[in-house]
């Protein structure tokens, strides 16, 4: 198991996650950071997060990949 935070910006902001959470390979880790972007999103707040990402990091501090909010929402019709 490898620990793993899914920290969030975008040009002006950025939210860290202190307490990231175990995952058993990459896989997991990709399903958590589209989990985290919905949770974000669901939150009723007039930001437009279209230009907002998942930075997906280890517990060494290692950037392991970035998730466009985006990938996860669509492009707005």
């Amino acid at each position: 198991m490898t620990q793993v935070f899914f920290h969030c910006s975008n040009p002006k902001k950025v939210f860290l996650d202190p307490r990231g959470a175990e995952v058993d390979d990459i896989a997991e880790a990709r399903d958590l950071a589209t989990r985290v972007v919905r949770s974000v999103t669901s939150e009723r707040t007039l930001e437009d997060w279209r230009d907002w990402v998942v930075h997906v990091s280890d517990d060494q501090g290692d950037e392991l990949f970035v998730m466009p909010f985006t990938l996860v929402l669509g492009k707005p019709h």
